[in-house]
């Protein structure tokens, strides 16, 4: 088949997430066919900088040999096997490896699911049912924070702060209230706080917020709070976690170890579907005894053996390649070349970054929000792909968020691209206005 044979059938039988399938079988979209490193080729043999990671998943680049080649290995034996009553050596391996990140503490058990929205739903379920069990049924509450995103399951769902992704679904879910801010959160009633199972928070920065960034010591300030009011604390490090934003998981940056850490995306290095969710062994205790006590959820490739063999590969390669030791260079050099297309446009309104993550929000000259039938936002991920970069806007502000094997070379290549964009859709704005 080749691109028009595979767009037609794309546009008679596929149907794509968060999209307006109208608009899209009208457009010409990118077909993806082949990647190496930061670049992915699409299928009339155009490359581009995968300049948001895949939405937020690749970590050491594409095609790399060594998660090829734990995956290869690993399909010579057996590609998966239920976790359903056995066990299996790569799942044991990796829980293992993932609880190393928190020694002489009791973060030690890890429950394996599929994707992001369902280590959250583990979560949420994990401290309902350990409230039930432990002589506080009355906790079934959650506390979520404003323009929150932690996934579309049902039970995920119900913590999302953005309308638009949850309000048709919000009557079905779990309660849930949301802050937003820790002033906020101390000013809660003491009923609804008693009320109250956890807390979820994405640490350090909201990824569908446009990468707002919370205050520097905030998340260290809701550990304490939530130990003080007897409050479970989940973070959702779906998009932050492996070294995102600068350290392994965000909450090492303030030591914070939380009763439940809930990984996706990243943990294969962005090849397979796979999610953790870990918790405390205290946690886990209270579902120990009875079969009544169990924690009846579970997924048919709970622990499949492909996925945890990339993501053991994945952890291989940062202490083989010293990732994280080559961040701190990568993040400033990102953070100077966005900050001058600040400095250059004045429709740049805003950078926001942590670590390798990182938003530009554009805006009208003088700071007013564009309308959003204009899409700008769209508009320049659109036009960024002429230069070489792919990537995709939050409403108006730019994500950039590439694989941290990115070079320093491939960062200026990004940001150029970027510059360019803006400049000329902007321009031609611009005569669109003049005319």
């Amino acid at each position: 088949m080749n691109t028009q044979q595979w767009l037609r059938a794309d546009r008679e039988h596929c149907w794509h997430p968060f999209t307006q399938q109208q608009e899209w079988v009208a457009s010409e979209p990118v077909v993806i066919t082949a990647g190496e490193g930061v670049w992915l080729t699409d299928s009339e043999g155009r490359r581009y900088i995968d300049g948001n990671s895949s939405i937020w998943t690749n970590i050491h680049g594409h095609n790399h040999a060594v998660i090829n080649g734990a995956i290869t290995e690993q399909l010579g034996k057996v590609s998966h096997t239920s976790y359903l009553g056995f066990a299996n050596p790569r799942a044991s391996e990796l829980a293992e490896r993932l609880c190393e990140f928190f020694p002489n503490t009791s973060l030690k058990r890890v429950f394996f699911s599929d994707d992001g929205s369902t280590a959250v739903e583990c979560a949420v379920k994990m401290a309902i049912q350990y409230r039930m069990q432990t002589g506080e049924a009355e906790r079934t509450e959650f506390i979520a924070f404003d323009q929150c995103y932690h996934g579309d399951t049902m039970g995920a769902a119900s913590l999302g702060g953005v309308g638009a992704f949850f309000d048709r679904f919000r009557k079905f879910g779990f309660p849930v209230s949301h802050v937003s801010m820790m002033d906020d959160l101390r000013g809660l009633d003491v009923a609804q706080i008693k009320r109250t199972a956890a807390v979820v928070i994405e640490p350090l920065v909201q990824g569908v917020n446009q990468i707002h960034v919370w205050p520097k010591g905030m998340l260290a300030e809701l550990r304490a709070w939530c130990d003080e009011h007897g409050v479970q604390l989940i973070l959702d490090e779906v998009m932050t976690g492996f070294g995102r934003t600068g350290t392994m998981f965000a909450c090492q940056s303030e030591g914070v170890v939380p009763d439940f850490l809930c990984l996706a995306k990243g943990l294969t290095g962005g090849y397979m579907p796979l999610a953790a969710t870990i918790t405390r062994e205290e946690i886990y205790d209270a579902f120990c005894g009875g079969r009544d006590r169990a924690f009846y959820y579970g997924h048919s490739y709970t622990a499949n053996q492909l996925g945890c063999a990339a993501a053991l590969a994945s952890l291989d390669i940062f202490e083989d390649e010293q990732t994280l030791a080559q961040l701190p260079a990568k993040v400033s050099l990102m953070g100077d070349l966005l900050a001058a297309i600040v400095s250059k446009y004045d429709v740049a309104y805003e950078l926001r970054q942590c670590g390798l993550v990182a938003g530009l929000e554009l805006r009208e000259v003088g700071g007013d929000r564009f309308v959003v039938s204009e899409r700008m936002g769209e508009a320049v991920c659109y036009q960024a792909r002429n230069h070489g970069l792919l990537t995709r806007a939050i409403l108006d502000t730019i994500v950039i968020m590439p694989p941290l094997s990115i070079s320093h070379e491939e960062i200026n290549q990004i940001c150029a691209a970027l510059d360019r964009a803006i400049g000329e859709v902007f321009a031609e704005r611009a005569v669109g206005h003049e005319s």
